[in-house]
């Protein structure tokens, strides 16, 4: 057993599980907070019961989202011990600001705007529940921050055989954690836009509650367009950025083996993806500068250069990427993020054209489309960290010299334990969110205490 391997594992499995909890939180946030100005506003009782619906799904997803996410920061001295070791005095920076500032503000407020319905001042509870969404978002900056030094180090120099931190405003202002925190808010808005719209037209199609949900689906429809534009926008940014940062993992995502000018864009590669077996392949001439450079002349180096590149630059080694997992990752993330993209126009549609019954019919299948956002989040993760391989933080530290001296018995116990655990509280999300959002508005105008129970439950 690869005892390297084994850590990867572990890492990758507990998070992708937190990870499917982290966008709907960002997203949703936003939505519960519109939704109770709306009501401050003008007073209308249907938007109180928009705001508790939705917020109690909200705190399901949130309580989620903390209990697998405590279990992040204990790996890097777990299993990561030399990471921490390497680059902790620039890492811990941001995570301890996320904990002791944003987390605290989102989980303060939170209790707050949890048990203070009917209780406090109407402006105080609106402002409650805003600094909840502020809070998370914040938390979702500091760690972005972070995994951006990872990415791209900045602010930083070598001594005493670790990496220490010496420019504080370099690490926050690094143009790759801005363009993540842009992305990630965007897919965050994109994924709680298709929770509304699947569960909504769930309702709809029963004839239940209908005032209510319409009201949710056209909120939904109009975010909703505006974030997968806002994503497509900031991937095609992102990779113009990664053509400068991390030529290689662009490279990998494409199958580009041989450095060419103008680039092709493979719209389907078969084969092992080795470069050294004849495969079939189908390259759009052109398409790949214009993504990666906006003209059609520029060049994308390819994988066979920028390997003998890096053997002259960091020395012998394998640098390029698990192949298979980059290029298709970003095929599903691309083809899952354009489906969406047709599916929010359609639910733009409805609500423009004032609901015609004649295509009223589709909305049947639309629950289904909530699983789409989960498939491109994940992916687009999963090809982040991947493409970043052989490096945990590139270009200064690998994967291989991070992880702690551990036995790969011990290891391969706890990548069991997480996995089931993290199935079970995968399966109870599931379950309450399910339960919930079928029992409808009127169950969650309701005291808030019949879901209190069942969150602590889930957090013992």
């Amino acid at each position: 057993m690869d005892l390297v391997l084994l850590s990867r594992w572990q890492f990758a499995i507990t998070s992708v599980y937190h990870f499917f909890f982290v966008p709907l939180t960002l997203g949703l946030g936003w939505f519960v907070a519109i939704m109770q100005t709306v009501y401050y506003r003008t007073g209308n009782e249907t938007f109180k019961k928009m705001a508790k619906f939705w917020g109690k799904l909200f705190l399901i997803n949130f309580a989620m989202g903390v209990v697998t996410g405590i279990v992040q920061e204990f790996q890097f001295g777990m299993n990561w011990s030399e990471y921490s070791r390497y680059v902790g005095d620039i890492f811990g920076a941001p995570l301890a600001i996320e904990a002791l500032l944003a987390f605290f503000l989102e989980s303060t407020f939170l209790g707050v705007w949890i048990f203070g319905w009917d209780r406090i001042h109407k402006g105080l509870h609106l402002t409650a529940i805003w600094l909840v969404v502020i809070g998370s978002n914040l938390s979702a900056l500091w760690i972005l921050i972070a995994n951006a030094f990872m990415q791209h180090p900045v602010g930083y120099v070598l001594q005493n055989g670790r990496a220490e931190m010496v420019d504080f405003g370099a690490l926050v202002a690094n143009p790759k954690a801005w363009l993540f925190f842009w992305h990630t808010i965007s897919s965050g808005l994109a994924t709680a836009a298709f929770f509304v719209i699947g569960i909504s037209a769930w309702f709809l199609t029963r004839k239940k509650d209908v005032e209510v949900f319409k009201h949710s689906f056209r909120i939904a429809a109009i975010i909703g367009t505006l974030a997968v534009v806002s994503v497509i926008l900031a991937g095609h940014t992102q990779g113009q950025e990664m053509r400068q940062t991390q030529p290689m993992k662009l490279a990998a995502l494409e199958a580009l083996w041989t450095s060419e000018k103008p680039a092709s864009f493979s719209l389907l590669t078969i084969g092992d993806l080795s470069g050294r077996n004849e495969v079939w392949s189908i390259r759009i001439p052109y398409v790949m500068s214009l993504l990666a450079c906006n003209n059609l002349t520029c060049g994308v180096q390819g994988v066979n250069d920028l390997q003998a590149q890096y053997v002259q630059q960091y020395g012998p080694g394998n640098y390029i990427p698990l192949m298979v997992v980059t290029y298709w990752t970003f095929r599903f993330m691309v083809g899952a993020g354009f489906l969406m993209f047709g599916l929010v126009a359609y639910a733009l549609f409805l609500v423009m054209k004032d609901w015609p019954e004649k295509w009223m019919r589709w909305l049947k299948w639309m629950p289904w489309a909530i699983a789409l956002p989960y498939i491109a989040n994940s992916s687009g993760w999963i090809l982040t960290e991947m493409g970043r391989q052989p490096w945990i933080v590139y270009g200064l530290l690998k994967t291989e010299e991070a992880v702690s001296p551990l036995s790969p018995g011990m290891v391969l116990m706890t990548v069991i334990g997480f996995t089931l655990i993290y199935a079970l509280l995968m399966s109870a999300d599931v379950y309450l969110l399910n339960k919930f959002a079928k029992a409808g508005p009127s169950a969650a105008m309701q005291e808030s205490s019949d879901i209190t129970p069942a969150l602590t439950a889930v957090q013992d």
